[in-house]
């Protein structure tokens, strides 16, 4: 072959070895008595298009970046002004040819100067990386250290004998693709750049090389065996156990074990020659035993969250009080573990968790999702060549994270399809750590698991796996092995946008069977980069937002909380749907009962407090006594009298309820005192109709204060000059019968059926399943372009009758409704039938009425379901009480506008001015109701928050029915019984005007 035409040697970017010249991996740890010197600040810049667009001489010392940019590090480069992020969810943004990646590599070079502590030892030192995204390339004063991938493990290299005390000059390139991009395709941006910390550590003669803490618990004698490896040897001390061990010595003592829901730390000191380390040492013991999963030898549930490391501005860059923030905002909503997803997460976060208490499967920096478009060919987990980095990945994670009584199960990585490299790698996590249980979801046979994992199974299915009768495997051993392992939904719950609906039903099945523990919603935060647009309106960006090729749009924001991590109506439904204390009763009797959920922990550390509410209103309230269950345990309490009457009777006129709330009783390291962490509702008396959470049936009665004093009298619709019908308080057109005022009140749009809702994300389903596209299907059937047609208008002795018929364009389903006006001398009543005509093959979005009234009208009070949200399937944190808000403060701001603000059985509504006039609006039955400055189809077409300007018009929704939310953005959609099929409906609401007060 010409010289001129022989393939040049494969760069080290595109090798797929895990790198070179770097250290074996050890135990993290973030303090000791050696020297830290932080080299994070700012650093010069320079990005190029391609990985070769420069030679290597930034790398020597003498060299000139002064007219270099300015970049902080850590951070991602594209959110520092140099290129720009781009989201994709499976698929690669480059051609899917490993290990090579395209000549276009954005490539950013780095340069750090640095001056060593005046009283700086010399001798040994390591250069340490904890994450550089996707490759690097390490010089110190001109030297090459080495290279390395792995983005989100750390590396570290030798380089005490490259320091000076003045003018070291560090120097990296990273490049965004690399041979490891094709290991890092996680679900989220792709953000090249330094976005951990840099750091220099002393390493002294006889300090530290690595450490093993082995710390078991014996659930049955109560007592901890303490064993601490390390290189080189030394001596463990634990002061409040009265331990003085030599490292490799053991002592069995009684101990207070840790777990998630009593974090029991042990301050303990290793020390060495050369070096002293503070540990917080934990002890507990993890073990798959008949077929479950134990710590400390009992069954635990996993209420969890997948979590990505995230920040609106930062990216995955993370300070530590961000990260607490996050640990506080989970305990706080009763979450007790964490899957991190897909990828260990920053090491000071798992401090916090040994510290806070939280269940980790830390999940390793490996995912080739992409392959799986081209029928996984070539994937590199069944490619021998890329076994070694594969191997390199677990042990950086297993080393690293080894020493955390927080982490309780490996996890070989997410959507890799299946292959040798797993096995290999669960092997080797075996061999190293046999004391923890090995997780991976891709490989329906288990082959190299210790626990059977699922994404996104429907109810019917986890139930089948809970009794151990799901459809058989075709292999009986790989059929009888996984059939005998606990299970764990590692993704369930998709909680992008409006939802995830269908929580309390999954949490039951995890109660009922004990294979099944739980699981993980995807996930903790929507990862929405702060954007604003050019007049300055601030919002969220998501996928396309930047220009992308390929892009997976807002399915980036799929969390619990916002990006500024602002809960949403999910979290706290999930909150209420996971809480550890259940407490329901039975008010007609007098009874409260109170389940002990916890795993570990009595309830001595709660406090209880009932109320008693007459239409809203406390009427009495006092503490319960609740003894402190063990886990597991239920008390039968009764209630106290209340005024008025005996215990459970109505001290009063109007609907009441016993409330029952559990709170933290003292400070915790994650909420103060009274903090509430369990709530329970139910109905003072058997005469009240409606079940909150379980019927939107019931009959309401307006509230006390707004209902006449003597028996009203029946009005007669009358014509009147102006083509007017005036009946009782309301003025109406004669040709069409609309609603024109209400007594003073303009109605800027008439009452008329609505049955459209602008559709959430999980409305629009996933290709996974063509039936629970309900946006496509509603559309398809012409559902966000209803036709209304008037038939008739009747004035008659004492009604006024409108008939229309509600239908789309281009078919024949239509909805015959007839609106039927009565009135007495002060209240207007609307009765609606709603008859479906023709063949009907998709759920209703809602049916309900839609009117609109005037701007001023936005202060807003109800009597029913509150604070927050709710829908059929989402109504559990919604309680009945009574409510105050403004218009705008009902809305949520999901980052793709959508249907939301719906409140929950409402029996009644007032919309005041400022003045303190306004409307009522009672239901019979109860109602959901919603109110925005802009119609469902403003909110249908809006593609970002900045996208919905507000009318002077009030547009309420007063639904009789709403379609269930589920979860179909990625998994199953409503269940059948929250489907809102079309069907014969007969509702009525009863408008009348308020008084200044």
């Amino acid at each position: 072959m010409h010289e001129a035409l022989r393939p040049a040697a494969v760069p080290y970017y595109e090798d797929p070895s895990p790198g070179s010249g770097a250290l074996p991996p050890r135990a993290w740890w973030s303090t000791s008595d050696a020297r830290y010197v932080s080299l994070n600040g700012a650093w010069r810049f320079r990005l190029s298009e391609t990985a070769d667009a420069h030679g290597d001489d930034f790398a020597r010392p003498e060299f000139d970046a002064t007219r270099w940019d300015l970049l902080p590090v850590p951070a991602h480069w594209p959110l520092q002004g140099h290129g720009s992020p781009a989201y994709t969810n499976v698929v690669y943004p480059f051609p899917v040819d490993p290990p090579r990646v395209p000549t276009e590599n954005p490539t950013g070079d780095h340069r750090r100067s640095f001056d060593l502590p005046d009283d700086w030892p010399g001798g040994a030192a390591l250069l340490r990386f904890d994450g550089v995204e996707s490759c690097a390339r390490v010089w110190l004063n001109g030297a090459e250290l080495g290279t390395f991938k792995g983005s989100r493990l750390p590396v570290e290299f030798e380089v005490g004998e490259l320091l000076r005390p003045r003018g070291n000059v560090l120097a990296v390139r990273v490049h965004q693709w690399s041979s490891g991009s094709y290991l890092e395709d996680q679900d989220m941006w792709w953000l090249p750049g330094i976005f951990r910390e840099v750091t220099l550590i002393e390493r002294p003669e006889g300090s530290v090389a690595d450490f093993f803490v082995h710390a078991d618990y014996d659930h049955v004698t109560g007592a901890g065996t303490l064993r601490v490896d390390c290189e080189p040897g030394g001596s463990v001390s634990v002061p409040e156990l009265g331990l003085d061990l030599a490292t490799g010595e053991s002592a069995t003592v009684p101990v207070e074990p840790w777990s998630a829901e009593i974090p029991r730390l042990y301050d303990a000191e290793l020390a060495t020659e050369g070096e002293r380390i503070p540990l917080r040492v934990g002890f507990r013991t993890v073990a798959v035993e008949d077929g479950v999963f134990k710590v400390n030898g009992r069954r635990i549930l996993l209420r969890g969250v997948n979590r990505h490391e995230f920040h609106p501005d930062h990216g995955r860059v993370l300070d530590l009080e961000t990260m607490r923030q996050d640990l506080v905002l989970m305990k706080r909503h009763n979450i007790n573990a964490v899957r991190t997803s897909h990828y260990p997460p920053h090491p000071a976060f798992l401090d916090l968790c040994d510290e806070l208490g939280m269940w980790i499967v830390d999940e390793c920096d490996l995912e080739t999702h992409g392959f799986e478009v081209i029928g996984w060919r070539g994937n590199p987990v069944d490619d021998e060549r890329w076994t070694p980095a594969l191997l390199d990945r677990a042990a950086r994670m297993v080393e690293r994270d080894k020493n955390h009584p927080s982490v309780v199960m490996w996890s070989l990585g997410n959507e890799c399809g299946t292959g040798r490299g797993l096995s290999a790698m669960a092997s080797w996590i075996r061999d190293r750590d046999p004391d923890r249980p090995i997780h991976y979801e891709g490989d329906p046979s288990c082959a190299d698991t210790d626990v059977y994992s699922r994404m996104y199974a429907d109810h019917a299915e986890v139930a089948l796996i809970g009794r151990r009768t799901e459809l058989p495997l075709p292999d009986a051993e790989s059929d009888a092995k996984r059939r005998s392992l606990p299970f764990i939904l590692c993704e369930y719950a998709h909680a992008m946008g409006n939802g995830p609906g269908g929580l309390s039903e999954y949490q039951r099945l995890f109660e009922t069977h004990e294979r099944c523990q739980g699981g993980f919603v995807w996930e903790w935060i929507d990862h929405g980069l702060r954007q604003r647009t050019r007049a300055g309106v601030e919002f969220f960006a998501y996928g396309g937002d930047f220009g992308e090729e390929l892009h997976d749009g807002n399915f980036v924001c799929d969390g619990l909380v916002f990006p500024d991590r602002t809960p949403s109506p999910g979290l706290i439904e999930y909150k209420k749907v996971i809480e550890p204390v259940r407490i329901d009763g039975d008010g007609a009797a007098g009874i409260v009962r109170v389940t002990n959920g916890y795993d570990f922990a009595d309830l001595s550390p709660l406090s209880f407090r009932w109320t008693y509410e007459v239409e809203g209103d406390a009427v009495d309230s006092g503490d319960l006594e609740v003894p402190a269950l063990a886990p597991g345990a239920t008390a039968e309490l009764k209630l106290p009298r209340v005024p008025g009457g005996g215990s459970g009777t109505p001290a009063g006129e109007g609907e009441a309820w016993w409330t029952v709330r559990a709170a933290l009783a003292d400070d915790t390291g994650w909420a103060p005192a009274g903090h509430e962490v369990a709530w329970g509702q139910f109905a003072a008396a058997a005469s009240t109709t409606t079940a909150p959470r379980t019927s939107a049936a019931s009959t309401s009665a307006a509230p006390t204060s707004a209902a006449p004093t003597e028996a009203p009298h029946t009005k007669t619709p009358r014509r009147a000059e102006g083509g007017v019908v005036l009946l009782g308080p309301g003025t109406f057109d004669a040709a069409t019968g609309a609603l024109r005022y209400l007594d003073h009140f303009q109605i800027a749009g008439a009452p008329r059926l609505d049955v459209w809702r602008a559709p959430t994300d999980n409305d629009a389903g996933s290709g996974r399943h063509p039936d629970l596209q309900l946006d496509r299907r509603w559309r398809e059937a012409g559902l966000h372009r209803m036709r209304h047609r008037l038939d008739g208008v009747a004035i008659g002795a004492d009604a006024l009758t409108v008939t229309t018929r509600v239908a789309p364009a281009a078919g024949d389903i239509g909805l015959r409704t007839v609106f039927t006006w009565t009135a007495t001398d002060d209240r207007l009543r609307l009765t609606v039938d709603v008859t479906p005509e023709g063949d009907w093959t998709v759920p209703l979005p809602r049916i309900g009425l839609r009117l609109g009234v005037c701007g001023s009208l936005d202060g807003v009070e109800w009597f029913g379901g509150g604070p927050g949200e709710a829908y059929p399937d989402t109504r559990a944190a919604s309680r009945i009480g009574r409510y105050t808000s403004t218009v705008d403060a009902l809305q949520t701001p999901y980052v793709r506008p959508q249907e939301n603000g719906a409140r929950a059985d409402v029996r009644w509504v007032r919309l005041r001015r400022e003045d303190g006039q306004g409307l009522l609006i009672t239901g019979d039955p109860d109602f959901w109701f919603a109110a925005r400055r802009w119609t469902g189809e403003q909110l249908d077409t809006a593609e970002h928050t900045y996208d919905l300007t507000p009318s002077e018009t009030i547009w309420l929704n007063l639904d009789h029915g709403q379609q269930g939310i589920g979860s179909g953005s990625c998994g199953p959609g409503a269940l059948p019984q929250h489907w809102l099929t079309a069907a014969p409906a007969t509702f009525s609401f009863t408008f009348g005007a308020l008084e200044t007060t």
